[in-house]
């Protein structure tokens, strides 16, 4: 199924203004879903639209939105009303401001999105802005699904990509977390050198296809298992051990990952050996055959 457009508008930096299309980059229906079914019957439960007021159900074209403004009071707002929002954002991303792209803190990220070109004429000054500001991020702002985001547009790979951003009045600050005030300031530089040896051990480069979403694919198995008729069997639950001695803690991950490292590397060098051995086996056997 292709993939529809979420916004239409433009991008612009400076005096450069160019068609696109947003698309959402992630897939939300990949997950797993459930419906609410009758628990006797398994009939799937109708959410029905009720006024208290009339005492009776109503339809979808009886329904208009309501702003509460004081306590029983409301206003309603059509759809004519919305439109009259005319702000740049509603059809122009306008970066206002760039900065290097590391700068843009993770923990602000929203949702992303795909900027493409909207018709064969953007493609090329798509193509310049994109080369333009490889490295680098730029702000602005779009107003999509009925409200205005502060966003971070940066160049990826072939394409544009635009994060929107959540404001800064929205974050709680870490000091807000009553269980962090009670966290030591600093560890000691033994603990500290040890806890780094262990963590490094664990480096290496990082594709995050290499990763599995498992309890999906356990929920999946579950799901097949029943509408199979088995039974399921759920694995025990284990609880991770306590920790008394955390240096001794430690120096066990550290030893056991360089044990594991270890006999990987043992078990490469036996397949390397082998391999080497069966093409020169390949080798002298070709040529038998051809002095033969």
């Amino acid at each position: 199924m292709a993939i529809r457009p979420t916004w239409k508008g433009y991008l612009k930096v400076s005096l450069v203004t160019i068609p696109v299309k947003v698309y959402p980059a992630a897939e939300s229906s990949a997950s797993i879903s459930f419906n609410q079914l009758h628990e006797v019957c398994q009939t799937k439960i109708q959410q029905k639209k009720w006024c208290p007021h009339c005492d009776r159900e109503i339809s979808s074209d009886e329904m208009v939105k309501g702003y509460q403004f004081e306590k029983n009071r409301w206003v309603v707002v059509d759809d004519e009303d919305v439109a009259k929002v005319r702000t740049e954002s509603t059809k122009i991303i306008n970066l206002v401001q760039f900065a290097d792209a590391d700068d843009i803190d993770p923990m602000y990220v929203d949702k992303t999105y795909y900027l493409a070109p909207d018709g064969p004429m953007a493609s090329d000054a798509y193509a310049v802005v994109r080369d333009g500001m490889q490295g680098k991020a730029g702000i602005g702002k779009v107003a999509i699904h009925g409200r205005e985001y502060l966003v971070a547009v940066r160049a990826v790979k072939q394409g544009i990509v635009m994060h929107t951003l959540h404001h800064a009045a929205e974050m709680r600050t870490i000091d807000q977390i009553d269980e962090l005030r009670e966290v030591r300031g600093k560890s000691s530089p033994a603990e500290m050198k040890l806890a780094r040896q262990v963590i490094e051990s664990f480096e290496g480069d990082l594709n995050l296809a290499d990763y599995k979403d498992e309890y999906q694919e356990g929920l999946r198995k579950i799901i097949d298992a029943k509408v199979a008729g088995e039974e399921v069997v759920a694995p025990e639950e284990q609880a991770p051990p306590k920790v008394v001695d955390l240096m001794e803690a430690l120096r066990k991950s550290l030893d056991q990952v360089s044990g594991g490292k270890k006999r990987q590397a043992k078990v490469e060098e036996r397949q390397e050996a082998k391999t080497v051995k069966v093409v020169a086996h390949k080798a002298g056997a070709a040529k038998k055959r051809k002095a033969s």
